[in-house]
């Protein structure tokens, strides 16, 4: 027996670790199934097969393992799709341990199959891709090494070096024709069927809490991991927003520590209005990604009316209601692992009304913790002077906190009092400090404020903005009469948004554009932008700045037509260098004559047996016709595959040898062979 390529068998080990990691991408599989495949990965890749010796009993050990999965999908401690997932994985694993044959080779290959579209259930984001691409590549190339070493005869060695080119071409235009079709074949969005969000790979690592803490080393502020993607409409169009996404603010502030008064409201609804609108408002379209972490909803400052919202958990996307909190904070009924909804803000700049207030709640914006430092007061009073002006005294203080105080992340942890440590001790701090010592400042002098936080930024990939984890900060309210709550940050500009290393945001900012346009592109693309692209070829474009057409076709249409051109005379090319029907039959005839003089003395293929296996099982049972039978088979293959037509009175030169080769059978060999057959 032939001892199976080895090349070809990594080949097929690793796109099916490229299969179980277009799932695994997903952060939904269980521990235990990710370790197993790992295992059986590893092992079959040294080469080795030890389950070769129980193959029915590895596979009857499946059976309780698939049992466990129903049960723990039966009482609820699993999703379906999770379960299939891992069951694949652990078929494929048993698959890939067992003795290779061209059936154990199509079961490895099927079942990666599988848990390709297993991934493409689980996320469908692009990790997968990455994943999906790899396991197309690496599986053409096996499947195309398998042919070409079936087809040569046995005991010769598979000529791997002189295939590997034609196959690597054949498996592009694989490629470009599946691309091909995607684009052009009508067909769902892969969005009905897929999952729109998935835990990943990482934790949550920003998000909301009841209270602010005042303290810590802020190290948030250098998490680059994107948390919001935003589409604003109008489109301001600028690359930095530059703007204020507030998520909730707090009104009571302990000496340490930030809460707020206000009580949540029973009722939740689909739709929230929590101020009148304003014309030319903002309409936002949120997606809150898995990184975020928290039910809190955000919008751009000052929000109007927020609904439509949408959770996204790993068993799919279904509607939920939103439950108003005290401090302005919105936040989703159902817990998720990402939302999506639509919210309108007023305009910056527009006077805000800033609702309904009751007489504790207005007592509060002027609360002072008890043990308030009386240095505090005294700081206020002399910056400020006999300033009466809310809003111009929080602008005084903003400049004077941004010019004598500096900003740092790298604090001490929690301190006794961390407001007087900062205005009098380290005169260092992040933007709770600044955010903070503004708003006390301002109430220590009978000026109503609040603290806000959320997030600042937008940074423009591609249609959308995004914000990153380390876009969290915090601000201040300050209540002006007739013109509502103002934003007065004093947090100096430059370190508003997130404080991560250049190089990190930039390789997060271009996985983010990649991945901006595999969803545009692939995930979301639907039968909609298919007619659109159609349309798109054959429209004229506008001239730049003119409503009228252009007589040209556009460039795209141009582009196609090359393409098209391209692959018709590639595939002329190839039809005109294939040699005529006539030789392949002439092939078969060839073959056909050989099976006829080796049934004549007995030697009939059996059961699907090509001409290749009879030469084999010959070899392999020492008859005295495999010396004739072999050459005649690699040459009918030449003839029949390899382009290298049987020559005028070839066939004839070769069938006479092999009925030589019979002839010089011994008449009891001639005997037994036909008593056999």
């Amino acid at each position: 027996m032939t001892r199976p390529n080895r090349l070809r068998l990594i080949l097929r080990d690793l796109g099916t670790g490229a299969a179980f990691a277009s799932m695994a991408v997903s952060g939904q599989l269980p521990i235990w199934a990710l370790g197993l495949f790992a295992v059986a990965l590893v092992v079959a890749l040294t080469g080795r097969r030890p389950f070769s010796r129980l193959p029915r009993l590895t596979a009857v050990l499946l059976v309780p393992l698939a049992g466990a999965l129903y049960l723990a999908v039966a009482s609820g401690r699993m999703d379906l799709v999770v379960a299939a997932c891992s069951f694949a994985g652990l078929v494929a694993g048993q698959r890939l341990l067992s003795e290779t044959s061209p059936s154990t080779d199509g079961q490895v290959l099927l079942a990666g199959l599988l848990m390709v579209a297993g991934g493409a259930a689980l996320s469908g984001e692009l990790f997968f891709a990455v994943c999906l691409m790899a396991f197309a590549v690496l599986a053409s190339l096996s499947l195309g090494l398998a042919v070409v070493e079936a087809a040569v005869p046995v005991g010769e060695p598979v000529p791997v070096r002189e295939v590997m080119r034609p196959l690597a071409k054949g498996t592009l235009f694989a490629l470009l024709g599946a691309v091909a079709f995607f684009i052009l074949f009508p067909r769902l969005n892969w969005n009905v069927g897929a999952r729109r969000a998935s835990p990943g790979l990482g934790t949550a690592t920003s998000g909301f809490s009841d209270t602010v803490r005042l303290g810590g080393s802020g190290t948030l502020k250098s998490n680059p991991r994107v948390v919001l993607r935003a589409t604003l409409a109008p489109d301001p169009g600028t690359e930095q927003l530059g703007a204020y996404w507030l998520g909730r603010t707090y009104d009571t502030f302990d000496g340490q520590e930030w809460s707020t008064i206000g009580a949540p409201k029973k009722r939740s609804r689909t739709r929230v209005t929590l101020r009148p609108g304003a014309d030319k408002q903002v309409y936002q379209k949120v997606e809150l990604l898995p990184a975020y972490g928290s039910r809190t909803l955000i919008a751009l400052e000052t929000p109007s009316k927020l609904g439509n919202a949408l959770v996204h958990t790993s068993t799919g996307t279904r509607r939920t209601q939103l439950q108003e909190l005290g401090g302005d904070e919105l936040r989703f009924v159902v817990e998720g692992l990402g939302y999506s909804y639509e919210v309108y803000s007023v305009p910056p700049g527009t006077d805000t009304d800033p609702g309904k207030l009751e007489q504790l709640e207005h007592d509060q914006l002027l609360a002072l913790p008890d043990n308030l430092d009386p240095r505090v007061t005294e700081l206020a009073r002399q910056v400020l002077g006999d300033e009466k002006d809310p809003l111009t005294a929080a602008n005084k203080l903003s400049s004077w906190l941004q010019r004598e105080y500096t900003y740092t992340l790298e604090l001490g942890g929690d301190v006794t009092d961390p407001l007087t440590e900062f205005l009098f001790a380290r005169k260092a701090g992040h933007c709770e400090h600044f955010a903070t010592a503004l708003t006390l400042l301002l109430r220590s002098q009978g000026f109503q404020a609040r603290l806000a936080t959320g997030f600042f930024g937008g940074e423009r990939i591609g249609d959308e903005y995004i914000l990153r984890a380390g876009d969290a900060h915090a601000w201040t309210h300050v209540l002006v009469p007739g013109r509502g709550f103002v934003t007065v940050d004093a947090t100096p500009p430059a370190f508003r948004a997130n404080q991560s290393l250049e190089l990190l945001e930039s390789l997060v900012s271009i996985y983010e554009a990649i991945e901006s346009a595999w969803r545009s592109s692939v995930v979301d693309y639907s039968f909609r932008d298919q007619m659109n692209f159609v349309r798109d070829l054959t429209r004229p474009p506008r001239a730049p700045g003119d409503k009228k057409r252009l007589d040209l076709p556009p460039m795209r249409a141009w582009v196609t037509a090359v393409l098209v051109g391209v692959a018709v005379y590639q595939a002329w090319r190839y039809l005109s260098r294939r040699k005529p029907r006539t030789k392949a039959l002439e092939a078969t005839r060839f073959v056909d004559a050989v099976e006829r003089q080796l049934a004549a003395v007995g030697v009939k293929p059996r059961d699907g047996e090509t001409l290749e296996d009879v030469s084999a099982r010959l070899t392999r049972e020492a008859h005295p016709l495999a010396p004739a039978v072999s050459p005649l088979t690699r040459r009918y293959l030449e003839a029949r595959f390899g382009q290298r037509a049987l020559q005028p009175g070839e066939s004839a030169q070769l069938l006479k040898g092999l009925k030589l080769a019979i002839a010089a059978l011994p008449p009891e060999e001639k005997h037994q062979q036909k008593a056999r057959a």
